[in-house]
């Protein structure tokens, strides 16, 4: 190839990056129905999308005796059909909305999740609204969704973790504490649930002058007070006290419980305990130290015992708020949050696998966290907020978690805050506080022929094992 005909390549700029612009968590605009209806919402310039939260005020320590699951069974009921469409013709409507309708029941309360294309918010809730305010309870349909959820109990229990998780919060709680048993319901409570006793729930509960209505997204378009008013304003119901909620109590007392599966080839560990909630001042050390323990895969559990010994694929550290209640001007704290570590290991390295894991945790108390370890968590907790709310759905759902726990409207935008405040001694504090290596109770789902003596030998705690 001559010279004359050698060819250029011409690149265009490179891009660069703009200027950094602030960001914080959204405040909402707070508004009530004539009914007696909560709204907060939240304009998202941008997001076609629209979620729309539904806290109803009906939490799972409200269910009958003998009748646990009765709240999921409602929750799910309500996209069943009403007193204008069949649950066939109502799912048709919703797909023509290209909307999507999710009810899930917990300790807190049920929740009823929709998310819908602007242009089509106004009919969208209007199915919302009929669902809430007129379900048909069909004996049909209750029939169904109660086999159903008595087909998905046998699956639960048979997967690890799901089982780890059942056994830890029979453990920590009494026995009549609703708290101790499966949020879903057992096999005998689920079999006696029928659409009386749905429909019962759903009277005794479920009334606008006790929900709230989140809504998120670009509603620019939108009358949106006159689209509430037609819609979720026009449900009646009467009006209701608050209904007042019981302390939390535990049992945290260090021990070992192997739930035996014989041949199994590897561990589910799940080691718990209860703490406090997010009315707690130290919330904000505490979630940063836990990150700092097991958050992510550069975290200290998982550099040890999975980088450095090859025992898991990964162990994480976590803090779940259980319930929480507005603070008492007593003193009293009804509120509280699961503080666990889960993970699987192979079978022959569960014993040295918590042998480790306690070390870590004693370092932890002895040496502290480090200055780059809290630097890492402040920056993958704070700095990546902005994506994380980038969808109207989880800047509802946060909203909808705020509404729940009975937090301020500012509680998120704050907590950010906090924790890039947070000094590393604060978060260590927090930590050693969060997982007392004498309060844990540690459950595990494996082969206990092999694992109960080195468990056993570590001297963490009494060892007990129950069926699988």
């Amino acid at each position: 190839m001559s010279d004359a005909e050698v060819t250029t390549m011409e690149f265009h700029p490179q891009p660069q990056a703009g200027e950094a612009k602030p960001w914080a968590f959204p405040a909402p605009e707070r508004a009530t129905l004539d009914n007696g209806l909560t709204v907060l919402r939240c304009h998202r310039p941008g997001q076609q999308v629209i979620a729309v939260e539904i806290i109803l005020d009906a939490p799972l320590d409200a269910e009958p005796e003998g009748l646990d699951g009765v709240a999921t069974i409602m929750a799910r009921a309500l996209s069943e059909g009403t007193d204008k469409h069949t649950a066939e013709e109502f799912a048709a409507e919703l797909e023509r909305c290209g909307a999507t309708l999710d009810a899930h029941a917990d300790h807190s309360g049920v929740r009823v999740s929709l998310e819908v294309p602007a242009s089509r918010l106004p009919k969208a809730l209007g199915l919302l609204a009929e669902a809430l305010r007129a379900p048909a309870f069909a004996d049909s349909e209750v029939d169904r969704l109660v086999r159903n959820r008595l087909d998905e109990i046998p699956h639960e229990l048979a997967n690890p973790s799901r089982r780890a998780a059942k056994q830890l919060y029979a453990e920590l709680f009494p026995a009549e504490v609703r708290m101790s048993r499966p949020r879903q319901g057992s096999e005998e409570t689920v079999a006696r649930i029928d659409s009386a006793a749905v429909r019962g729930f759903y009277e005794a509960y479920v009334r606008p002058a006790t929900t709230t209505a989140v809504v998120v997204g670009d509603y620019a378009g939108t009358d949106l007070d006159a689209v509430l008013a037609e819609t979720l304003g026009a449900w009646t119901g009467g009006a209701a006290k608050p209904r007042p909620v019981p302390p939390v109590s535990a049992d945290d007392t260090g021990r070992v419980v192997i739930v035996d599966r014989p041949g199994a080839v590897q561990t589910q560990l799940l080691i718990g305990r209860v703490g406090p909630d997010r009315h707690d001042r130290v919330w904000a050390a505490q979630v940063l130290g836990t990150y700092c323990l097991g958050g992510t895969l550069t975290s200290r559990l998982d550099r040890v015992l999975r980088e450095e010994k090859g025992y898991t694929y990964g162990v994480r550290a976590f803090g779940q708020v259980l319930r929480s209640a507005a603070p008492d001007p007593s003193g009293g704290a009804p509120g509280a949050a699961m503080l666990a570590i889960s993970g699987s290991v192979d079978t022959p390295n569960t014993g040295p696998a918590l042998e480790d894991l306690w070390k870590v945790l004693r370092t932890l108390a002895a040496e502290g966290l480090t200055d780059a370890e809290r630097d890492v968590a402040v920056q993958n907790l704070v700095g990546v907020a902005p994506l994380k709310f980038e969808t109207a759905a989880s800047v509802a759902g946060t909203l909808a978690d705020q509404v729940e726990q009975h937090l301020p409207d500012d509680y998120q935008a704050q907590l950010y805050v906090q924790l890039a405040e947070t000094g590393t001694v604060e978060a260590t504090a927090a930590a050693v506080s969060a997982f007392p290596v004498v309060r844990l109770v540690t459950v595990l789902v494996g082969d206990a022929s092999q694992i109960k003596e080195p468990v056993k030998a570590l001297g963490i705690g009494e060892v007990t094992v129950v069926t699988g």
